[in-house]
């Protein structure tokens, strides 16, 4: 039972830093349910079918779902506020009805056949994503994508290139999602088209809303806490949609940027103020 809900854990964490890759170059995306089903549908294919190694099974979903993503979002990046998020939106009910029309992933019966994942596999995915997140978070790169949230325009006009940041950004969170989708697929053995509904995204995005969306260990923090508080306290099980709203009306009047609101220093900036002026002054120069 503990191991059950710390797999959980594990995978609420990968979908929460899913929204946070995509959430740093300023686009809010609810189409986590949508990329995760392409992942996991994507390996059951592999493993049960064709009779791939689940390893390898995984690495090509995630970058199927990562191309799949990045043809997709071109044309929806270019969106803001709530018409990008009905977009996402969309682009999950179209995921999900398309694969309860596919006889061969089962329809709306269901697919299943699929196996090997356990709570070390996930903890494994949560370390090796983690590292690269972290890396992000102190790389040179964590400044582009910042200034490509804060302003567009700005980030333009000092030669980032907007489109390819926010497309990097938003597939790279797919991959994630399209891990975890592998991972819950090979763990219950048997999955249907609306395990991965919209309800999931908007979860998902509230647990990063919840935690803070100004560095990756607010993501962690949220998804943490929202999976494991209903399961230990049960009352709030189920009134967990009531809890989360509750949360996040709570959070808005008194802490709007989440629980978590500092920002790692990248490397450049650690080296000092005058350090990071020093490309400019060169410009100018």
């Amino acid at each position: 039972m503990i191991s059950d809900q710390l797999f959980f854990t594990g995978i609420n964490i990968l979908l929460a830093w899913s929204v946070y890759v995509s959430l740093i170059t300023g686009r809010l995306s609810f189409a986590q349910g949508a990329v995760m089903a392409i992942g996991c549908y994507s390996s059951g294919v592999l493993t049960v079918r064709f009779g791939w190694p689940r390893l390898p099974a995984c690495v090509a979903a995630a970058v199927v779902t990562a191309i799949v993503a990045a043809i997709l979002g071109y044309p929806a990046l270019r969106l803001r506020g709530v018409y990008l998020i009905l977009v996402t939106l969309g682009i999950t009910f179209c995921v999900r009805v398309t694969f309860e029309n596919v006889n061969y992933i089962g329809g709306v019966s269901g697919f299943g056949g699929m196996a090997g994942s356990d709570l070390s596999t996930v903890v494994v995915a949560v370390v090796v994503v983690g590292s690269i997140l972290l890396w992000l978070s102190l790389s040179p790169l964590q400044r582009s994508c910042d200034a490509v949230r804060e302003d567009d325009r700005v980030a333009s006009s000092l030669g980032i290139n907007v489109t390819l940041i926010r497309i990097m950004g938003f597939s790279a969170g797919a991959a994630i999602a399209a891990v975890a989708g592998v991972l819950y697929g090979h763990y219950m053995n048997f999955v249907r088209p609306e395990s991965f509904d919209v309800l999931l995204s908007i979860y998902v995005v509230l647990y990063v809303v919840l935690g803070g969306v100004n560095n990756m260990f607010g993501a962690l923090l949220g998804a943490v806490v929202m999976t494991l508080l209903p399961e230990y306290f049960r009352i709030l099980s189920e009134w967990r949609p009531t809890v989360f709203g509750l949360s996040i009306l709570i959070l808005l009047l008194f802490r709007p940027m989440g629980l978590l609101t500092f920002r790692l220093v990248t490397a450049r900036v650690r080296k000092g103020p005058m350090a990071a002026l020093k490309p400019l002054a060169d410009r100018v120069q």
